[in-house]
């Protein structure tokens, strides 16, 4: 278990800068909006930017993982992740820091379709689901790393927008923090064995039972080694058309599946809190300094769900935990649309009353804590397992691409909404999609718990 917890720690490290790359933006909308002039649809495309990259990543990194390996990409992962990071914070032009955060949304895409799949193809069946969901936990962990580094550096410099060190604004330097841990990561990744089911695709046999010897001993190797081979029997390499069912010349009802969970995962809106976590709190009254205190206590509750959610993954399956999730999620959404309902307008700011505002900030973190006891974790679980050996590359590359697209879509629409409809539509928006998942899991989604990768039906 040494070896393999050390592997799970290193893959994982890329979901901790999935989440701090996700987070840094938090506290950074301020700082862009000045330093590049930007209205309301410019700033939404400046958060939104990196959500483009992340698509493109999960879709071309399912098939580099199948070409080149899970290795060798999350290599190419870390690099864009330290370009993304330095670029972002010396970015003097809008169109600059686009192209910047579209590298590191390459990376993020990258690592949070490999990551899963990583793991799950070197972990044991009956552990599989608690190892890949500490890729969520380090989603978290990065996202509440990025909180609290935020605020520690615009209470340090006085705000986001003032200077803290160098000459430079204290949002330049929230992202240069990235470049500490995406250099560990790099380094980090150069010392992991490639995954042996990889190896067995492209005839690697021999280095395949080397890596499985070392991680379960030499009998299970032999037998896995020939488990794998059995379940990729087919006489080709995979590709994308496996993803088509070739009797009924239709596409495979499990890559439905793995993209309806990707994009549920976005349209309950959780990456609003994510990305628009300090602008939220303070359209409706809270300080920057007040707002940023709010997203560290969000993410120290996440970090509490999403161990949670480990401890009962694989005891009580994944099915029942999306389920309470969903349902968790529409109350709790619901409470907000209706808390923000009864506020008014004062100097273009949306007051709420105390017991709305805390009625409000409650649901809020209880609706966080949902999602991370369930389709935070569960989602990304789900996507490395589910698919059989032959299209695990390929549906995980639809299905991130899925998710990715849907999340830009979420982030890029929140400040027109706000602007629009109010907190009240957008939020009775995310709560009716949290009602819809239910019908959605209970219909299509099939349990994984405790069965052997190579046994995945499509």
């Amino acid at each position: 278990m040494g070896l393999i917890s050390a592997i799970v720690l290193v893959a994982t490290l890329g979901g901790f800068l999935f989440g701090f790359d996700s987070g840094v933006i938090n506290g950074t909308v301020d700082g862009l909006r000045l330093a590049f002039n930007s209205d309301d649809v410019g700033t939404g495309f400046n958060v939104a930017s990196m959500l483009l990259g992340c698509a493109v990543g999960a879709f071309f990194a399912g098939r580099m993982a199948d070409v080149i390996g899970r290795k060798k990409t999350l290599l190419i992962a870390a690099v864009c992740f330290i370009v993304s990071a330095y670029g972002s914070g010396i970015a003097g032009s809008s169109t600059e820091f686009v192209i910047y955060r579209i590298i590191g949304g390459f990376a993020v895409g990258a690592a949070s379709v490999l990551a899963p799949v990583y793991i799950s193809e070197v972990t044991p069946a009956h552990l599989r689901g608690r190892l890949s969901s500490l890729q969520q936990v380090m989603i978290i962990i990065g996202l509440t790393a990025a909180f609290l580094s935020n605020y520690l550096l615009a209470e340090y410099a006085g705000s986001s927008i003032q200077e803290f060190w160098l000459g430079f604004e204290a949002w330049r330097w929230m992202f240069w923090i990235e470049l500490v841990p995406a250099t560990i990561f790099l380094i980090a990744l150069l010392f992991i064995p490639e995954s042996p089911r990889f190896l067995v695709s492209r005839s690697r046999q021999g280095d395949a039972h080397g890596v499985l010897e070392r991680l379960f001993g030499n009998a299970f190797a032999q037998r896995k080694v020939g488990e794998i081979e059995e379940s990729l029997a087919s006489d080709h390499r995979p590709r994308l058309s496996d993803l088509v069912d070739k009797t009924r010349g239709k596409i495979r009802p499990i890559v439905w599946t793995g993209i309806g969970l990707a994009v549920f995962q976005q349209l309950v809106g959780i990456n609003v809190v994510f990305y628009y976590g300090a602008v939220l709190w303070q359209a409706v009254g809270f300080s920057e300094s007040d707002a940023l205190k709010i997203n560290i206590l969000s993410g120290s509750i996440s970090i509490g769900a999403v161990i949670l959610a480990i401890l009962l993954i694989d005891r009580i399956g994944r099915k029942p935990l999306l389920l309470i999730g969903s349902i968790g999620m529409a109350i709790t959404l619901g409470i907000m649309a209706v808390s923000f309902m009864s506020g008014e307008l004062v100097d273009g700011k949306l007051a709420l009353s105390d017991d709305a505002g805390l009625a409000a900030l409650v649901a809020a973190n209880a609706y966080v804590a949902f999602f991370n006891f369930s389709w935070g974790p569960v989602m990304w679980v789900m996507l490395g397992e589910m698919f059989p050996n032959q299209i695990r590359g390929s549906g995980l590359a639809v299905s991130g691409f899925a998710q990715w697209i849907a999340n830009f879509g979420i982030t890029m629409t929140f400040p027109i909404m706000l602007a629009t409809i109010g907190l009240t539509g957008a939020y009775g928006f995310y709560a009716a999609s949290a009602a819809v998942s239910v019908i959605f899991v209970w219909l299509m989604v099939r349990e994984t718990k405790g069965v052997e990768l190579e046994d995945m039906q499509g």
